[in-house]
Parts: C-alpha cells; sequence; structure tokens
C-alpha cells in the first residue's frame, strides 16, 4: 500500500508539472529588454528620420500582455463620468487584463473604487457593465455581504474560524480620483496623484465647466484593431481628406496646430472652415447655442486630445466628444463614444443630439474601417516599420510615450516634439 501511495503522489506530481508546463506555453513570453530596446531606437529621433513602432507591436501577445502592465495597470484610466454613479447603489465595472473594478457610490454619497473580487474564494462579485438601485454587494458564490463602501457585513457559516476578523475582509480599495466631472481610476497604489500626472492639461479646459455638462447621448463599439492603431489615427488628419469628406468639409485637414505636449497628454485644435459653421455637424449648422460661458475665441476652434492613455477628448463650441478606449486583445478593443452638453439644453423639450452624434458615428466608422484596414496588413507579417511624414507628428509623440512605458526610461523629447 506505501508504493501504492507513493505512485499515485509521484503521478499527481507528474500531472501538476505537465500542466504548469502546458500554461507556460501558452502564456506569452516577455520581450527581452534588449530586444525592445533595439525595436524601439528608430523611433527615439526626430520626426525627420524617425519610423511608425515595428509590426510586432500591434499583434504580440507578449508586447499586449506587458503594455497591460506597465501602462494600462500603472495609470489613470478614465473610467467615465460622476454622473454614471449619480445615486447610491449606482455602479460600473471595467475590466483591463485580468483586473476587474467597481466603481461605486456609497450611502453617504462618496463614490469609491474596489476590486471586483470576493474576499473569501476570489468570485467576481458584478458582471454587468452598470447598474443600479443596490443596497449591499452580495457574492454570487458563497453569499459573503459587503456595503456599499465596502465593508464586509456578513459572512455565512464562519463563526467556527478562529481569528476571522470581519473587519480586515473588506473589498481591496482602487486609487479613485475625479477631473471635471471624469472619474478615474489608477490599480497601483504608488505614483503621483491625478492631477500632479496631468499638470497643465488639469486647469487648460477649465473655462469649459466639463464638470457642469451632462450627457446626452452614448454610444458603443467594438474594434478590431488594436488599441494604438486607434490613438495614432486620432492623432493625425493626414487621412482626412481622403477617408472623411464629410470632417473635411467642415474642418480643413491642414489647420491648426498642436498646442500641448507633456508626460500625459497631447494635443491641439483645429479650425472650423467658413465663418458661418458652428460646429462638427454635416451641415456645420446646429440649433443649440455656443456653451453660454465659453469665451468668443474658442467659438471657431475644435480641440482634440489624447490624456493617456485611454481618453480622447473633443472640446467643441456646443458640446464635448470622449471615447474611452478599452484594449481586450492586441487586435480588439472597446469604446465608449459619449457626448456632453449644457445641462439646460438637456433638459429643454426635444432636446436632439443627433446632429452631432451622426457625424461622429459616420466619421468613426470611418476610421474603425481605417484601423481595421490597418491592423489586418499589419498581422499579415508583410510589415516591419513605416516612414512618417511631417502631418504624423502627435502620431510621433504618440509612439514615443509607449517606448517610454514599455522599457521603463524616459527619452528626452526630441526636438521636433519639443514646441508646437
Amino acid at each position: 500500500m506505501a508504493d501504492g501511495r507513493m505512485e499515485t503522489r509521484t503521478q499527481g506530481t507528474v500531472e501538476m508539472s505537465c500542466a504548469a508546463a502546458a500554461r507556460r506555453m501558452t502564456e506569452p513570453a516577455p520581450p527581452e529588454p534588449a530586444d525592445l530596446e533595439r525595436d524601439l531606437a528608430s523611433i527615439r529621433v526626430p520626426l525627420e528620420e524617425s519610423t511608425t513602432l515595428p509590426g510586432r507591436l500591434y499583434r504580440d501577445p507578449a508586447i499586449f500582455a506587458l503594455e497591460v502592465d506597465r501602462i494600462f495597470t500603472k495609470m489613470w484610466l478614465c473610467v467615465g463620468r460622476d454622473e454614471d454613479v449619480a445615486n447610491p447603489g449606482d455602479y460600473l465595472t471595467r475590466t483591463i487584463g485580468s483586473d476587474s473594478v467597481i466603481v461605486m457610490r456609497d450611502s453617504d454619497g462618496t463614490v469609491n473604487a474596489f476590486h471586483n473580487v470576493c474576499r473569501h474564494r476570489g468570485s467576481r462579485l458584478l458582471t454587468e457593465p452598470c447598474g443600479g438601485g443596490l443596497s449591499r454587494l452580495r457574492c454570487p458564490y458563497h453569499a459573503w455581504t459587503y456595503e456599499l463602501n465596502g465593508a464586509l457585513r456578513s459572512a455565512p457559516h464562519m463563526e467556527d474560524s478562529r481569528n476571522f476578523d470581519k473587519t480586515a475582509f473588506g473589498l481591496h480599495r482602487v486609487r479613485l480620483d475625479t477631473w471635471d466631472g471624469f472619474l478615474f481610476i489608477n490599480f497601483s497604489p504608488d505614483g503621483p496623484g491625478l492631477m500632479e500626472h496631468l499638470a497643465e492639461m488639469g486647469s487648460k479646459f477649465a473655462h469649459y465647466r466639463m464638470g457642469t455638462l451632462k450627457r446626452g447621448k452614448r454610444l458603443h463599439y467594438t474594434v478590431q484593431a488594436n488599441w494604438k492603431i486607434l490613438a495614432e489615427n486620432y492623432s493625425e488628419c493626414y487621412h482626412c481628406s481622403l477617408i472623411h469628406p464629410e470632417l473635411n468639409k467642415v474642418s480643413h485637414y491642414m489647420s491648426g496646430q498642436t498646442d500641448l505636449v507633456n508626460r500625459a497628454t497631447v494635443g491641439g485644435w483645429m479650425d472650423l472652415r467658413k465663418d458661418e459653421y458652428q460646429t462638427m455637424t454635416l451641415s456645420g449648422q446646429t440649433q443649440r447655442p455656443p456653451l453660454p460661458w465659453l469665451p468668443a475665441d474658442e467659438y471657431r476652434k475644435i480641440h482634440y486630445y489624447i490624456v493617456y492613455p485611454n481618453l480622447l477628448l473633443s472640446l467643441h463650441p456646443d458640446y464635448v466628444m470622449t471615447h474611452q478606449v478599452w484594449p481586450v486583445a492586441p487586435d480588439r478593443c472597446e469604446i465608449v463614444n459619449d457626448y456632453l452638453f449644457d445641462p439646460a439644453e438637456v433638459t429643454k423639450a426635444g432636446f436632439d443630439p443627433s446632429d452631432a452624434s451622426d457625424f461622429w458615428d459616420l466619421t468613426n466608422k470611418q476610421d474603425w474601417k481605417a484601423c481595421e484596414l490597418t491592423q489586418q496588413g499589419i498581422g499579415s507579417g508583410g510589415y516591419d516599420r513605416g516612414r512618417l511624414s511631417s502631418l504624423e507628428w502627435m502620431v510621433h509623440i504618440f509612439d514615443n510615450f509607449v517606448a517610454d512605458r514599455l522599457t521603463g526610461k524616459t527619452a528626452p523629447l526630441p526636438a521636433s516634439r519639443q514646441t508646437p
């Protein structure tokens, strides 16, 4: 019998070793630092000499895993708006990689963020992207129940567990902060606060009073492309005259300039094309007035910014548009597209945001098609890297941001990126 027990233990050890080996074979191997440095050397130069990112950075699962680890779980991520959790018991969930977060307003009116993980056996607590009306949060597995502030309220049948202290088993918190009505989370307990991270961007658009705006429309998209392709596409209008005739009619693709570059953001403004154009709609016209507190020198400008890594922020005279970009895989993203308006407009009888949302829905779909074609080409293996036009200055800035985060080495901004 002893021999039999030994055989069973040995067999079990072999089976576990095989299972571990199988897991290692399916998990992407992290890229070697020297390989990354070599691959990225061609973008660490002035724009006039630089290349695009190498093709494998858009399709390699190991690179994607590294981006999740070094970018998305280490930086401030926009998860939505304060109005998304307007009332006690309202919540939203967001997932990046293997991490899921619950953002929830508690009974005292405070908004908190927690890991979406039960402290008992690790079950996900909530599976819907948003909801409301919660009085408590109960695990669907063994009914451990939490208050809306994350404190453990009850743990059935734990009376016989020695030294079990309920106060030590509240939900694990995730850092949360707000900026102009936007909710941001950070999975890392370390690093600068949100406003320190945003630097100049934190106050640049105070005159838009974005914290007072209300959502009038939300659209969702799934795009079969790497998240960096979407960010790069947003960063240039080199393509606009060809694939966005409606946009180019209202705002010329060569207008405006980049006016802010820092470690949190890059962006600038473009002009409306004709004096009679009021905003970005198919006709260039709208029944909405400009935001009433906006200075007149903003009436002709449309501002476009990437707030690294996942918020695309577009400010118009009469509305603000945002895209939250959520990478799901090397070749897939989920997009949350919001349209924010003066609350006095939203509450008017007959309020209709469709002139803005229809225009951008058309433009978005044109962009998504271009991004998906790019992913297909880059994914074929017939692409290594290309060269950048002078019109892709912001692409160069974004690519260097990616290189900084992947290598952990912050390179000086190339001379061509220092000033607009």
